[in-house]
């Protein structure tokens, strides 16, 4: 299974998703998406009280994730079944990552600064972030940026790889669909509060794993970064994580906050509103610049090819043993 994810890695850093399909078929987040929505309009009334509709919420989870599985073991089955079955079961696979996808989106913000000035940053950086872009200057554009990469670096390819590498094409479908759930309906709203509570534990649970494997790859790519500090990543890890408001993002957050020398997080406006929040690392540079991109985007390429190669050595422990 480590040898699955470590081909299906390997296959969406060299060609990521190609657009050309996207526009023929969509993505199989799109896919999970439309099932979220079916179940949210069906399933999820205003008119039913609080518990009815968390009840009603941890059943759909439970129809998601059943349908994955389902899903996910016919697909399998199907694909291994023909002769070039295992190079298909791979170009599926590696539809669950975004190694390509990511960086070229966080690239974006970067030329975007360089080339059109702060209204083109703004606009590139509110497709990758959910507050409200209006009013951040260059700094505020280029921290959101990096904190974007860092948490969906753990969020959007550690983790679907990891839970591939432990369950294969299944592991990876239900945890893929699982995390486009909470970052559909696990928000705090009047809507959503009650009918995406088990959609947003459960994320919580699983993603456990990842943002600590993404600090330690983190910090053990700042050894390859002049001015990078391994040490303060940890450092801030330990002293800074368990103040994020996720049990999970201040992790990766952290780790490239103390890498750098730069801090993270902090007060954000999400729809109008302030929320107040702990600052990831100490700042050395609180006024960052779009080479705080550029070198945020190095640490993690860095990284990613880490953890390439630990699947790939995990993949030839387990065929020699």
């Amino acid at each position: 299974m480590f040898l699955l994810a470590f081909a299906a890695l390997v296959v969406e850093r060299i060609i990521g998703y190609p657009d050309w399909l996207f526009r023929r078929i969509g993505h199989p987040v799109t896919w999970i998406g439309w099932l979220i929505t079916q179940l949210d309009d069906r399933w999820n009334r205003e008119t039913a009280e609080f518990q009815e509709r968390r009840r009603m919420g941890v059943l759909a989870l439970l129809v998601l994730i059943g349908a994955m599985i389902a899903i996910s073991l016919l697909v399998e089955t199907a694909l291994l079944s023909v002769v070039i079955g295992p190079v298909l079961l791979v170009l599926v696979a590696a539809t669950l990552p975004a190694q390509k996808s990511l960086d070229s989106h966080v690239d974006a913000v970067a030329t975007a600064l360089e080339t059109g000035g702060i209204e083109a940053g703004r606009k590139a950086v509110a497709m990758i972030v959910g507050r409200d872009p209006e009013h951040l200057d260059e700094a505020a554009v280029c921290r959101a940026a990096i904190e974007s990469l860092a948490e969906n670096f753990s969020d959007g390819i550690v983790a679907p790889a990891l839970w591939m590498g432990v369950g294969g094409l299944m592991g990876g479908a239900v945890y893929k669909a699982a995390n486009t759930a909470d970052s559909m309906i696990g928000h705090r709203s009047p809507r959503h509060e009650a009918f995406g509570w088990a959609a947003a534990r459960f994320d919580d649970l699983i993603n456990l794993p990842a943002s600590r494997l993404t600090a330690l790859l983190f910090a053990a790519a700042a050894f390859f970064i002049e001015g990078a500090s391994p040490r303060e990543a940890m450092r801030a890890v330990l002293r800074d994580a368990k103040h994020h408001r996720s049990p999970n993002a201040g992790w990766p957050e952290a780790a490239m906050a103390g890498a750098l020398g730069i801090a993270l997080a902090g007060p954000r406006s999400y729809g109008g509103r302030i929320i107040e929040a702990r600052f990831m690392g100490e700042g050395g540079n609180p006024q960052l610049t779009v080479w705080h991109i550029h070198i945020a985007l190095k640490l993690a390429r860095i990284a990613d090819a880490m953890l390439i190669g630990l699947f790939g050595l995990l993949a030839l422990v387990i065929w020699l043993i």
